[in-house]
């Protein structure tokens, strides 16, 4: 279950508490509804296939258990998982992986998942302005963002970025187009 969730989470960039509030009526043949989120919005998110075969294989065990309990994410007694319990586990994953202080010396967080979600889609982004802009508005409304200015947040300099901004830093020099 927490394979799961924490794969969820890196695959699509969700937020904790949508992940926790998912109910089993949320998985639906095109994704993943994500309803009444932060800022009142609703949205689908649609599942790359290996996610899917992940979220599938979850299903299958999630039925086996007994409870009433609607919610996607439930513990082995049945019951909604909590969140101060996913943090507990997520802090446990640290020390068993030796990333305690993995980041300058803090440790990663579960919301550094949507971060990196966020950054990585950038990367995959066709590096032109139009492409990049549009790619930014769309990501904004995934992630579930009131405005695009939100999503600027969680952008930050990677090798991969700071090897397409010197190109096209490079192309605008040359005379090149950008």
């Amino acid at each position: 279950m927490y394979a799961t969730l924490f794969g969820l989470l890196t695959a699509t960039g969700m937020r904790i508490a949508e992940a926790l509030a998912l109910q089993i009526d949320d998985v639906t043949a095109d994704g993943l509804v994500v309803r009444q989120t932060k800022f009142q919005k609703s949205r689908l998110l649609p599942l790359h296939a290996t996610a899917r075969l992940a979220l599938d294989r979850y299903l299958v065990a999630r039925r086996s258990l007994t409870t009433t309990d609607r919610a996607l994410f439930v513990s082995v007694a049945g019951q909604s998982l909590p969140y101060n319990t996913v943090r507990r586990i997520f802090l446990q994953l640290l020390d068993r992986t030796n990333l305690r202080g993995a980041y300058s010396g803090r440790d990663p967080r579960i919301h550094d998942l949507r971060h990196t979600f966020a950054v990585r889609s950038l990367e995959q982004c066709r590096h032109d302005r139009a492409a990049v802009a549009r790619h930014i508005v769309a990501l904004s409304t995934y992630l579930g963002h009131a405005h695009v200015t939100d999503t600027y947040w969680y952008l930050q300099a990677t090798p991969v970025l700071m090897g397409q901004i010197a190109e096209a830093g490079e192309a605008l020099l040359i005379g090149g187009a950008a």
